[in-house]
């Protein structure tokens, strides 16, 4: 895909972390407030999305954060984390040595437009870099325009397991894609 601009990903560093605190909870409040309730996610952004937790996960060894920027703004981010498999991934494909996409956010401004395909692009050469030949994601199941990219990326629905947003205790898929031979979205 061309795009009329440039866009730029970057691995953040430490000294994002407040960067990604802010993007974090405002992409993710941007895509599910309206789906959700304002107490739950009142409870469930500072949990996951404050520097103390964005430095832990930064200064972990196996997790990297992308940040990606168009006209010097940063417009989304993903994470990366060698993380265990729920237990109904394994059931149905051996993951052993998979990494995660624990997270792919991209400002709703910025959707048709090559972030998100530039994101993910970028995570799958990070994660087959770092030596894993398969990548494991849990999305919302009602999160329609995530799942349809996550297929078109080449993921595949593998099981479900559970979301804790606030007290609302949703269901993810479970997605699953080969990194070797490397295809592209």
């Amino acid at each position: 895909m061309t795009n009329a601009f440039p866009i730029d990903i970057r691995q953040a560093t430490v000294k994002d972390a407040e960067l990604l605190a802010r993007l974090g909870a405002a992409l993710f409040a941007q895509a599910f407030a309206h789906m959700n309730s304002p107490e739950d996610m009142a409870a469930y952004l500072p949990t996951a999305f404050n520097p103390i937790i964005q430095t832990e996960h930064l200064e972990r060894p196996g997790d990297i954060f992308l940040l990606a920027w168009v006209r010097r703004m940063p417009v989304g981010y993903a994470q990366l984390s060698v993380s265990e498999p729920p237990e109904c991934a394994a059931e149905e494909v051996d993951l052993e040595g998979a990494i995660e996409l624990v997270r792919l956010y991209v400002d709703a401004a910025w959707h048709g437009q090559g972030v998100s395909q530039a994101l993910m692009e970028e995570a799958l050469r990070r994660a087959a870099e770092g030596g894993h030949d398969r990548i494991w994601l849990g999305v919302w199941e009602k999160n329609a325009r995530a799942i349809s990219f996550y297929e078109k990326c080449g993921f595949a629905v593998i099981g479900r397991k559970d979301f804790l947003l606030g007290a609302d205790l949703q269901t993810d898929l479970v997605m699953w894609r080969n990194l070797r031979p490397s295809s592209p979205c």
